[in-house]
């Protein structure tokens, strides 16, 4: 099988579970050698065919630990080609309520972190004439109630996206994924019972919520030749779009009449 990512190196930040898990994985099975980071260390390695990911301890939200972090994984593998910034996500908060210790790590973890982590990486990548791929959501482009400060954060990941895309061509490509409602092994803290989900993927026009799998295929498309000409773009990834409020009220009305 043909690897396009053979002799090249991906960092995937937050790539030991969930949707990061599933696009280190992809890139390993593509032949791209991954490094990956985290807090915490996995159970066990993510490995493909016998390959295995690194994981190497990091807060991103630290700027020196970042930079050590990228000088360490040039230094081990000798290039960067591909920086996916994946880590990132909310707890449920008021945000009449919420400290401001509170706002200020999500934004530290959302928007700060993948500027740093970038800018860290970009000498390696202009060398590579590799490229960014920014995971942000669909709370960055409609409301987010409960989590304000994130929508408010993954908007200027978007941001920032195109205006890095802008200084960084043409030798670095920077894109955005904008990820919808997506099933991961915490699902249910997310989206409630089964009943729930079930109820939300029948509101989908795809009639599915989303797998890690689609994203980390997304990441694959925008890290590839085929998106040589694709930068500073917004991929939606979402099945479509949640279907607005109204029409389901407006059916009610007319179920009624």
């Amino acid at each position: 099988m043909s690897r396009a990512g053979q002799g090249r190196v991906a960092i995937v930040t937050g790539g030991t579970r969930g949707i990061g898990a599933a696009i280190v994985r992809r890139l390993l099975e593509d032949g791209y050698d991954v490094a990956t980071c985290g807090r915490t260390a996995p159970d066990a390695p993510i490995a493909v065919d016998g390959r295995a990911a690194v994981f190497d301890a990091c807060d991103i939200r630290d700027p020196a630990a970042v930079a050590d972090w990228i000088a360490a994984v040039a230094q081990r593998h000798g290039r960067i080609d591909l920086v996916v910034n994946n880590a990132g996500g909310s707890p449920h908060a008021d945000a009449a309520t919420a400290s401001a210790r509170f706002s200020e790590r999500i934004l530290q973890l959302n928007l700060l972190a993948p500027l740093y982590v970038a800018q860290a990486a970009y000498p390696h990548l202009k060398a590579a004439g590799g490229s960014v791929v920014n995971i942000a959501s669909v709370s960055a482009v409609r409301p987010s109630p409960g989590t304000a400060i994130y929508g408010a954060a993954k908007a200027g990941l978007v941001s920032l996206t195109t205006s890095l895309a802008q200084e960084w061509g043409p030798d670095v490509r920077v894109n955005a994924i904008i990820v919808g409602l997506i099933e991961t092994e915490t699902s249910e803290l997310t989206y409630g019972s089964a009943g729930a989900q079930d109820r939300i993927a029948a509101s989908l026009p795809l009639k599915r919520m989303g797998r890690g799998a689609d994203i980390a295929d997304a990441v694959l498309f925008l890290a590839s030749p085929g998106a040589a000409y694709v930068s500073g773009a917004r991929l939606d990834v979402h099945g479509g779009g949640e279907r607005p409020l109204f029409l389901e009220i407006v059916k009610q009305e007319a179920g009624q009449a």
